[in-house]
């Protein structure tokens, strides 16, 4: 299977690196080009004795993100490419990707883009429920943040009414997770070859997706709806104790909606997800209130609350079943861009924590230096996800070099 990823990944970048030449070549006289690479210097400290056999507590590593785009036509048509490249002590955290490939052209109301793509749909802080188009890419970040980029078509349309953006997508991308060195992970190693599809046309299934946003006055509203191979597996447990997972075929509808009243910025986001085997229900609410250039220096300091519910309760893959999010938001607004962010997720139901730092620094004008923290705290051992992430809360330093 990983074969198969490789095959069309390969092809698709051919393909489009071809397509790209040749409008290179025909525009050279009027297009404009931009490059840059990032090489970044990583190191993973996990504080705590590994939970499973194989796990090690230090993980220094090393990634190259490369970004080309290359406009013409006054800048309506252009070509954009993110690649990236990781090498890393866990041996499936050593990895390539190619984030972005597209070709994207835009005229009058419309816009169409087709190619490798990542699309960001949501408003929260804590929990994108309604981020359905890109796969989660988990052996790169613990939150979720981190994507793979999606084949796709994509056709937008600009309205009065609202912007309307119709999605195709041909092929589906299987979400990879931490080898038996690596850390946040199930006692079992999961190898993605073995997740299975509830498709007969497993990831060669097509997927559609919607969605219509619109501002009217303060309000800020998207609703989407999502049909194909999901983007989470499901698991199940034998009788000897071993996972079994697939891909389930779902129907997603979602509903993101954001508020702006005054220094108040009021969040939700909302999905209801059928499939054969599972049926749920889940949302994200809170508020977001910011005090600007506090003492006349610029600085802004945020603060955010919301509340995460999801009726799969324990089974829920990212543990946010019932919980509280807190945390700030601080913006130093100075020459070097710095900025914190701070949080907590308290579970209602039990005594499980998570904490977490997240700080960034422009040192000059091509350095930048990364902080991030994550500890687990007095986590339930009846909670499915996380009990397997107990003794693994760690620090992440990095530091990127622009070129």
């Amino acid at each position: 299977m990983r074969k198969l990823h490789l095959i069309f990944q390969r092809f698709s970048l051919s393909l489009l690196l071809s397509f790209g030449c040749t409008l290179a070549q025909e525009r050279s006289s009027t297009a404009s080009h931009e490059f840059e690479l990032e090489v970044q210097s990583e190191y993973r400290y996990f504080t705590d004795n590994a939970q499973f056999d194989g796990q090690k507590d230090h993980f220094p590593s090393i990634a190259v993100i490369p970004e080309y785009n290359i406009e013409w036509n006054k800048g309506y048509e252009s070509i954009n490419f993110t690649g990236f490249f990781r090498l890393d002590r866990d041996d499936n955290r050593t990895h390539w990707d190619v984030r972005e490939l597209y070709y994207q052209k835009a005229k009058n109301n419309w816009e169409f883009s087709a190619g490798l793509k990542k699309i960001f749909w949501g408003v929260t802080e804590s929990n994108h429920l309604v981020d359905i188009i890109n796969q989660t890419d988990a052996v790169e970040s613990f939150d979720g943040e981190a994507k793979l980029g999606q084949p796709m078509l994509q056709f937008t349309l600009t309205t009065d009414y609202g912007n309307f953006d119709f999605i195709y997508m041909p092929y589906h991308r299987k979400r990879v997770f931490p080898g038996e060195r690596g850390r946040l992970r199930f006692p079992i190693v999961i190898d993605e070859d073995e997740i299975t599809y509830e498709s007969g046309a497993e990831e060669w299934r097509q997927d559609i997706a919607f969605r219509w946003s619109h501002f009217i006055g303060a309000f800020d509203i998207g609703v989407s709806h999502f049909y194909g191979n999901g983007r989470e597996p499901l698991f199940t447990f034998d009788t000897t104790g071993q996972i079994n997972a697939f891909y389930p075929v779902i129907n997603q509808t979602g509903l993101d909606l954001q508020v702006t009243h005054n220094a108040f910025l009021w969040k939700l986001e909302s999905i209801y997800r059928s499939a054969e085997a599972q049926d749920f229900f889940a949302i994200t609410a809170g508020l977001e209130y910011t005090f600007s250039n506090i003492n006349g220096n610029g600085l802004d300091i945020g603060l955010l609350s919301e509340y995460l519910y999801d009726d799969r309760d324990e089974l829920a893959l990212n543990a946010l079943q019932n919980d509280i999010f807190f945390g700030s938001r601080i913006a130093l607004n100075d020459t070097q861009d710095t900025a914190i962010l701070i949080g907590g997720i308290v579970d209602m139901e039990s005594s499980s924590k998570i904490f977490s730092v997240e700080a960034s620094r422009r040192i000059g004008s091509s350095w930048k230096a990364e902080l991030e923290a994550r500890i687990f705290s007095s986590i339930d051992s009846q909670e499915f996800i996380l009990s397997n992430f107990s003794q693994d809360s760690f620090l992440r330093f990095t530091i990127s070099k622009f070129f």
